[in-house]
């Protein structure tokens, strides 16, 4: 197994997969690194459906936003993960937003992709966090209940390609000594 921070550093985001299944153990493997995912007083918000039915990521696909570079990934993947959140749960204490930004579902939520991502590229996997869609008519085809959002839509896959590294920042040009 990689080390983790050649897993953070190698990963990227995919959208060409190669014709192939992904075993049920490795996709349970991606899972597990969801269910192992951080949240606010462990509410665990997150609920995720696993799409691999071909008529429903041809509906996902209507969904994306034009020019959206994951459309053809939302079908050609072999496994979709529907990244969804119930709502007033996170962030919250007693019924009540105890945080300044209201519901946290958001934060953990991006938490659980980055699980996902990164445990999905240590086994070999690519995977790309899809968030630019309808998101209320593709809540609509996975049937989404009232109380949660789908978020984001990750295909998961064996890479065809892998794209390079983007630039990053110097950690000197994002971080601040004591003050802002």
């Amino acid at each position: 197994m990689p080390d983790f921070m050649d897993i953070i550093k190698e990963r990227r985001s995919v959208r060409k997969f190669e014709d192939r299944d992904i075993p049920e153990s490795t996709l349970q493997t991606v899972l597990e690194a969801a269910q192992w995912s951080q949240s606010w007083a462990n509410t665990q918000c997150w609920e995720i459906v696993v799409v691999k039915d071909q008529a429903i990521k041809g509906q996902l696909q209507e969904t994306m936003a034009k020019g959206n570079p994951a459309t053809k990934a939302i079908v050609e993947a072999p496994a979709l993960l529907a990244v969804c959140g119930k709502l007033e749960t996170s962030g919250y204490y007693k019924g009540q937003v105890t945080t300044k930004f209201g519901d946290w579902f958001l934060f953990d939520l991006g938490l659980v992709c980055q699980n996902i991502c990164l445990a999905a590229h240590a086994a070999g996997l690519g995977s790309v966090i899809v968030g630019l869609f309808d998101h209320d008519q593709a809540a609509k085809v996975l049937k989404v209940p009232q109380g949660h959002e789908l978020v984001a839509i990750i295909p998961l896959g064996y890479p065809a390609q892998t794209p390079k590294a983007p630039k990053r920042k110097a950690i000197e040009e994002f971080t601040h000594q004591d003050t802002f």
